[in-house]
């Protein structure tokens, strides 16, 4: 998936719009005037996306990854009669 297509997505996202409209609010406070949602937005995408996405969106294991993992052994030990 490019930059741009993971952007777009991103975007679609209700919780990305409202980090980015956090974003606005801090970054046009700092200035002392409002920066703008595309500015803000871009800002955010090149800064924090990629932690965003690591803590919201955490890459799954494949079925590759289970497969190199030992499987438990499921047999019963067999036991000794008393007489």
């Amino acid at each position: 998936m490019t930059d741009k297509e993971q952007a777009d997505k991103l975007l679609r996202n209700k919780k990305v719009i409202e980090e980015i409209n956090r974003h606005l609010w801090i970054e046009s406070e700092k200035s002392g005037h409002d920066i703008g949602f595309d500015q803000a937005a871009e800002d955010w995408l090149k800064r924090f996306s990629k932690a965003w996405m690591d803590y919201h969106m955490p890459k799954r294991s494949s079925p590759k990854d289970s497969a190199k993992t030992p499987a438990k052994k499921s047999g019963t030990k067999s036991r000794s009669k008393k007489s």
